[in-house]
């Protein structure tokens, strides 16, 4: 699934870590996150949208590939 993030955490200055610390994450845990090679549970995707003041559709949105 691809996210917006990168560019959320970036506009705040954050870095990785403390966006981690933020969520009670890893910090691969976010790199994981932006990177695509993990979505979130739907309570760390709540946590995510909550944080960034974003509705979820905003920071989420599903991959162009049909299942």
């Amino acid at each position: 699934m691809k996210n917006a993030i990168r560019d959320l955490r970036a506009a705040r200055g954050w870095s990785q870590a403390h966006l981690a610390e933020l969520l009670d994450v890893s910090r691969q845990t976010v790199i994981a996150i932006e990177t695509g090679r993990y979505d979130p549970s739907l309570p760390l995707a709540f946590a995510l949208a909550r944080l960034f003041e974003q509705p979820i559709e905003t920071i989420f949105f599903p991959d162009q590939e049909t299942a």
